[in-house]
């Protein structure tokens, strides 16, 4: 079925005028009470912004600080960063997982809080969830709550080693329960994500260099959360306005039915990079074929 799936489908093509809606990067984006809700990365502090239309967008209170992590310390780095944020709404709770670095010296780690609702404020739990290391990097969380069977998934993994690796979460959503041992697709980077429609999953993630022109985005599917995946192929890709779109979220609108991905990319860059200054979110609508398969996004 998943072999049928992208058989000899020639990729084509969604133009819409797309602009660029905040300064930030590594998206995720949410809907819930009534409005929408996207956390980017930080650096000392996580925040949300918020909108009624996807179109006005105003930032909310920090949800969590640097100060607010206990266990960010412990591993004696002079300096850590908070980033590529997850918020699910799950078992009647919100919860927010992020990454905290440095990478090197010190690996990166994975932490989880429990908040109040989408705005927060959140409490970590008082200890990471996933710590890197032996080539591992335990950075980019996604959770992944499979509708058929109500399990959350963690999804983490990615920069140096470029490594994928899932877990299942123990109810109560911050806690392992147990390590999944899943394949890395092709061209695996870093930022996976998990969405599901229609009885496949759709398993998309960040390839090549996050400052430079080779960023984009690819996906694979799979009849479960965890594979075996069948590579699509590359699925956003920078174009002579836009460098290097990648590290997104998907989401399905409550107001229209209709799917969105939520993606950085570098605007007013010239050459392949490396790029500085900051990086751009824009959203837009995607489109399925009738077999399931995502038609290419173009930036126009």
């Amino acid at each position: 079925m998943i072999a049928a799936l992208l058989a000899g489908l020639p990729p084509a093509a969604s133009a819409q005028e797309v602009k660029s809606v905040l300064a930030g990067a590594d998206p995720d984006i949410e809907a819930a009470d009534g409005r929408y809700w996207i956390y980017p990365t930080g650096g000392d502090g996580l925040s949300a912004w918020s909108s009624p239309d996807k179109l006005k967008w105003s930032k909310s209170e920090t949800l969590i600080r640097l100060k607010d992590i206990a266990w960010a310390d412990d591993d004696r780095a002079p300096r850590h960063f908070l980033w590529a944020p997850d918020m699910i709404q799950a078992n009647g709770g919100w919860y927010f997982y992020y990454s905290v670095g440095p990478q090197n010296p010190t690996p990166s780690r994975i932490g989880v809080a429990t908040c109040k609702g989408p705005a927060g404020p959140c409490t970590d739990s008082g200890k990471p969830l996933v710590t890197g290391g032996n080539g591992f990097e335990a950075i980019d969380p996604a959770v992944f709550v499979d509708p058929k069977t109500k399990t959350p998934y963690l999804y983490a993994g990615g920069s140096a080693g470029a490594t994928l690796r899932v877990w299942k979460l123990k109810p109560d959503m911050v806690s392992l329960d147990q390590e999944v041992k899943v394949d890395t697709p092709p061209n695996f980077t870093e930022g996976a994500f998990m969405h599901f429609r229609k009885g496949i999953y759709y398993l998309s993630y960040s390839a090549g260099k996050w400052d430079d022109a080779s960023y984009q985005v690819h996906y694979a599917v799979a009849l479960s959360p965890t594979g075996p995946w069948r590579y699509g192929g590359p699925l956003l890709v920078g174009d002579k306005r836009y460098r290097g779109p990648g590290h997104h979220s998907f989401f399905q609108d409550p107001a229209d039915g209709n799917w969105y991905i939520a993606y950085h990319r570098w605007e007013g860059q010239v050459g392949n990079g490396p790029y500085q200054g900051s990086r751009r979110v824009a959203i837009q609508p995607i489109e399925y074929r009738p077999d399931g398969v995502i038609e290419t996004i173009k930036m126009k």
